[in-house]
C-alpha cells in the first residue's frame, strides 16, 4: 500500500491534549515546567507552520540564493541557540560568533558533500533536499556545538588551578588544557554516539518512521537514515571539534596563560 495518510487540524487538536497532560502533570506535582510546556509547544507550531511557507515558497523558486539565505537564517538562529545553552559564555561577540561559524563550516561541508555526492539531485541547491537535510544536519551540530562549548568553560572554570599549575610548570597551552579539551569534545559527540548505537533496536529515527508511514518501502527508508546519521556524525564532529580548540584558542593567549578573564560575568 502506498501513500499518505492525510493528517487535519482535528488530529492535531487530539495529539496537543498530550501537552496538556504533561502540563496537568506538572502542576499536579509541583515542578513549575508547565508554563515552559506551553511556551515551549506554541513556539513549536508557530516556527513549524511558518516554515512550512517558507520551504513552498523556496521549493517553487529553486533558486540558490534563496536556498542559501534560508540557509544562513538558519545557522543564525541555531547560533543564537547554542549560545543560550551555555553555563559560561565567552564575551562579546564570541559568545555568538564562535558557534555560529563553527555551525555554519560544518553543516555547509557536510550538506554541500552529500547533496554533490550520495543525493545529488538536479540542480544540486533544490531546496526540496538541502533545506531539510540542513536541518537535520545543523541541529544536531547544534548540540554537539553546545555541549562542546559548556563543558570547556565551566571545566576551566572549575579546574582553573590544575590548569595552571600546569602552566607554571612548563607545559604548552595545548597541554595544560588537553584534559579539559578532550573531556568536552567527548561530551559534545557523546548524543549522536548514542543515537547510532539505539537506532534500529531501542529507537526508529523520525525520519524513517516518516517516511515509511508516507509510503516508502523499509529498505528505501533504511538506506537514507543511514546515511543522514553518517552525516550527522560528521556534521556533529566537525563542529564539535572547531567551537572547542576555537573557544580553546580564545581562553588563553599567546604567552601561555589561561584568560578566563575572556568569559562573560
Amino acid at each position: 500500500m502506498t501513500g499518505y495518510i492525510a493528517l487535519g487540524y482535528g488530529d492535531l487538536a487530539l495529539g496537543s491534549l498530550l501537552i496538556l497532560t504533561n502540563v496537568g502533570l506538572s502542576l499536579a506535582l509541583q515542578l513549575g515546567v508547565h508554563w515552559r510546556f506551553l511556551v515551549a509547544a506554541v513556539r513549536m507550531v508557530v516556527q513549524l507552520a511558518l516554515m512550512g511557507l517558507v520551504l513552498s515558497t523556496l521549493f517553487s523558486l529553486v533558486s540558490p540564493l534563496w536556498t542559501s539565505l534560508a540557509a544562513v537564517a538558519m545557522v543564525a538562529f541555531a547560533g543564537r541557540e547554542a549560545a543560550a545553552r551555555q553555563d559560561r559564555r565567552l564575551a562579546g561577540l564570541w559568545a555568538y560568533g564562535l558557534g555560529s561559524s563553527s555551525m555554519l563550516m560544518a553543516a555547509a561541508l557536510v550538506t554541500v558533500f552529500a547533496l554533490t555526492t550520495a543525493l545529488r539531485p538536479h540542480p544540486w541547491y533544490d531546496p526540496r533536499y538541502a533545506i531539510p537535510l540542513l536541518g537535520m544536519i545543523l541541529g544536531n551540530t547544534m548540540t554537539g556545538v553546545a555541549l562542546g562549548l559548556n563543558g570547556l568553560t565551566s571545566g576551566l572554570a572549575s579546574r582553573r588551578a590544575a590548569v595552571e599549575a600546569r602552566l607554571m610548570l612548563g607545559a604548552s597551552r595545548r597541554e595544560a588544557l588537553a584534559p579539559v579539551v578532550r573531556q568536552s569534545l567527548r561530551n559534545a559527540l557523546m548524543p549522536i554516539v548514542n543515537t547510532m548505537s539505539a537506532t534500529g533496536v531501542v529507537a526508529l529515527p523520525g525520519m524513517m518512521t516518516g517516511q515509511i508511514l508516507g509510503g516508502v518501502a523499509p529498505e528505501e527508508a533504511v538506506k537514507y537514515q543511514i546515511l543522514i546519521l553518517f552525516l550527522i556524525a560528521g556534521g556533529t564532529g566537525i563542529g564539535a571539534v572547531a567551537a572547542v580548540l576555537g573557544g580553546a584558542f580564545r581562553l588563553t593567549d599567546h604567552r601561555h596563560r589561561l584568560r578566563l578573564d575572556r568569559l562573560a560575568k
